[in-house]
C-alpha cells in the first residue's frame, strides 16, 4: 500500500511531493495528461511564495539569479499603480516565470527526491475505507494508498468523488481576451516600453488598466513573446462556442481604448483565448477522512493580481509537513486538521481581496468615481502598506500564544552568526525540517529530546530582536524566546512528545 497518493501533478501537486519527500515519505503523483501541456497559464509568482522558493533552493535555479530575492518597488491593484519605495518594511516580491517554467523546475526537483510522477493515468473512482483510500483508475487499475490528495484543479475530480461541495458563486459578466502578438517598435514607448497609442497615449507595460469601458494589459516579457488582454463587461457576452480570433481582441482593443492599437500575431504557437465569466468557490472542507484537498481542487477566485500560485504552493508547504508527521507516526493529536483551520482563513481573505479588485475595476462612471477616492487613499503609506501585505500574503497570521509577538508568522530573514560564515536562514531550511535557533545555547538543551526531528543552530541571531526562534518546515514561527516551559509546549504541540 502506498502513503500518500497525489492526483495531479501541476506545481501544488509536484511541491506538495517535494515537501513530502523532504520529510522521509515518498509520494506517488497521478496525471491524466501523458506530458506536461505546455498551456500557457500563469505568467508569475506574486507574493511571499517567492522567499519560500528561495527557501527550499528553488529560487536561484528557476530565476537563474544567486543573489535573494529582493521586494519589487511597485505593484497593482484594481488597476491602480502601488508605489511601494514609499514602504519602510515592503513585503512584495515577484519571480516572473511562466508557468510550464514552475512546472518543470518542480519536476526536476521531484525526480531529485525519488518522487515517482505516472503521467496518463486517469482517476475515475475512489472508495473510503478506514484504513485506506482505493482509486480506481480509467484502465481498470486499483491502488491503495492511506491518503489521496487532490491537486488536480478547480474541476479536481477527486474533490466530486469524496463528495465534497464546491459552494461558491459563478457569473458571466465578464468577457477577457488575451493573445501573444507582436508590435512594431514605432509603437512602442522607449522610455517605459508600453504601448504608443496616439488618441489616447501610453498603455504602461505589466500593469491593468482601467478605462470606463473595460481592461487593458500589455506584458513584454523580455526573451518572450509579449501579451496584450483586454476584460470587457459587454451587455449581451460573447459565447465561447467560436474560437477566438487576433481581429476580435483588435476590436475589444478599440473598444476599451477608444483607439487602434496596431499588432500582429507572434511567431511560432501563440496563446490566442476567450474565457466569460469567472467562478470564486472555497470547498467545504478541505479534509474528507483520508482525502485532502489543495491548490485550486480547495480554491477558485479571481486570478487578478496574481494570488493563485501564492496561495497553492503554500497550501502544500502547510499540508506538507504535517501528513508527514501523521505517515510517520509522530504527529500531536489533530495536527492534520490544522491544515484547514490555518489554510482556509488565508483562502477567504484572498477571495476578499480579488473580489474588491474586480469591482474596482467594473465599467461606469459610478466606478470611475469610487475610484478617484481609492487612488486618494493610496497616496498614504499605511493604506499601501496594508494593501501590500494583503496581496503578498505577509499579513497571514496563524492562530498561536497572543503572548508570542512572532509566533504564527511567516519567519523573519535572520543570519545566523555561528563559528563559520554567516548563514541566512533560507540555507537551512532547504531540509524542510522544524529548526530552532538559538542565540544563547540555553535552550538548544531543552530541545534534545526532539533532535530526531528538529535542529537545532546556535550562534547569534541577525534580523530579529528575538534570543531564539522555533521554526516550522513551511517556514512560519511557531514560538518566539520564552521561558523553558513554553518551548517545550510549543515542541509538543507542533512535533510530538519527545524522544
Amino acid at each position: 500500500m502506498l502513503d500518500v497518493l497525489i492526483v495531479g501533478a501541476g506545481p501544488n501537486g509536484l511541491m506538495l511531493a517535494c515537501e513530502l519527500a523532504l520529510a522521509g515519505v515518498h509520494p506517488v503523483v497521478l496525471e491524466r495528461h501523458p506530458a506536461p501541456t505546455g498551456e500557457p497559464r500563469a505568467n508569475g509568482l506574486v507574493g511571499q511564495v517567492v522567499r519560500l522558493l528561495d527557501r527550499r533552493g528553488l529560487y536561484t535555479r528557476l530565476s537563474g539569479d544567486s543573489a535573494p530575492p529582493a521586494p519589487q518597488p511597485a505593484f497593482t491593484f484594481g488597476a491602480f499603480p502601488l508605489d511601494l519605495t514609499m514602504l519602510d518594511e515592503n513585503p512584495h516580491y515577484v519571480l516572473g516565470v511562466p508557468q510550464a517554467q514552475l512546472e518543470a523546475g518542480l519536476a526536476a526537483r521531484a525526480a531529485e527526491l525519488g518522487v515517482e510522477v505516472r503521467r496518463g493515468h486517469e482517476v475515475v473512482d475512489l472508495h473510503q475505507g478506514p484504513d485506506a483510500v482505493e482509486v480506481v483508475l480509467a484502465d481498470g487499475t486499483r491502488l491503495a494508498s492511506r491518503f489521496v490528495v487532490g491537486a488536480d484543479g478547480g474541476r479536481s475530480v477527486v474533490r466530486r468523488l469524496a463528495g465534497i461541495d464546491f459552494p461558491g458563486v459563478t457569473n458571466d459578466r465578464s468577457v477577457s481576451r488575451t493573445a501573444t502578438v507582436t508590435v512594431p517598435a514605432s509603437a512602442l514607448d522607449p522610455a517605459t516600453g508600453g504601448l504608443l497609442v496616439p488618441g489616447y497615449g501610453v498603455v504602461p507595460p505589466f500593469l491593468h488598466t482601467r478605462t470606463p469601458r473595460g481592461l487593458i494589459a500589455w506584458a513584454p516579457f523580455p526573451g518572450r513573446p509579449a501579451i496584450l488582454s483586454t476584460t470587457e463587461w459587454p451587455d449581451v457576452p460573447a459565447g465561447d462556442e467560436t474560437p477566438m480570433s487576433l481581429a476580435e481582441l483588435r476590436a475589444s482593443v478599440a473598444r476599451v481604448l477608444g483607439a487602434d492599437v496596431p499588432f500582429s500575431a507572434s511567431e511560432g504557437a501563440g496563446l490566442l483565448r476567450r474565457l466569460t465569466g469567472g467562478n470564486t468557490r472555497i470547498a467545504a472542507r478541505y479534509r474528507d477522512g483520508r482525502v485532502l484537498l489543495v491548490g485550486d481542487a480547495a480554491h477558485v477566485h479571481p486570478a487578478i493580481g496574481g494570488p493563485g500560485l501564492n496561495l497553492g504552493l503554500q497550501d502544500a508547504a502547510n499540508l506538507g509537513w504535517k501528513l508527514a508527521a501523521t505517515v510517520r507516526g509522530w504527529a500531536p493529536a489533530g495536527l492534520l486538521d490544522t491544515y484547514e483551520t490555518e489554510r482556509r482563513p488565508v483562502a477567504e481573505r484572498v477571495v476578499m481581496s480579488t473580489q474588491a479588485q474586480s469591482a474596482l475595476i467594473g465599467p461606469g462612471d459610478d466606478i470611475t468615481g469610487l475610484r478617484g477616492l481609492f487612488a486618494e487613499l493610496l497616496r498614504k503609506p499605511e493604506v499601501t502598506g496594508h494593501i501590500a501585505a494583503l496581496m503578498s500574503g505577509a499579513d497571514v497570521a496563524y492562530p498561536a500564544d497572543p503572548a508570542d509577538p512572532l509566533a504564527g508568522r511567516c519567519a523573519p530573514d535572520v543570519v545566523v552568526h555561528g563559528d563559520g560564515a554567516p548563514v541566512r536562514l533560507a540555507e537551512l531550511t532547504r531540509t524542510a525540517r522544524p529548526l530552532l535557533l538559538d542565540s544563547t545555547g540555553a535552550y538548544a538543551r531543552v530541545a534534545a529530546g526532539w533532535r530526531d526531528r528538529v535542529d537545532v543552530v546556535t550562534g547569534p541571531l541577525e534580523g530579529t530582536a528575538a534570543t531564539a526562534l522555533l521554526v516550522r518546515p513551511d517556514c512560519f514561527v511557531a514560538w518566539s524566546a520564552g521561558d523553558a516551559g513554553t518551548l517545550r509546549a510549543a515542541l509538543t504541540g507542533h512535533f510530538g512528545g519527545p524522544r
